[in-house]
């Protein structure tokens, strides 16, 4: 599930690249990537991997 969200933002971050686009002053191309890299980082430690029951 953060390998989907980190790829979400690394397009996201592309896109307002490409465009020059910002918005405000905290979304910025730069706290996009880094907020992908934080959810891959999130996937690589096996966080959100899926959820077992135990009975």
């Amino acid at each position: 599930m953060f390998a989907l969200a980190a790829a979400l933002l690394f397009v996201l971050a592309l896109i307002f690249q490409i465009a020059g686009v910002a918005v405000g002053t905290v979304v910025t191309v730069t706290t996009l990537g880094i907020a992908g890299l934080l959810c891959v980082a999130l996937h690589l430690m096996g966080v959100g991997a899926g959820w077992t029951l135990k009975r």
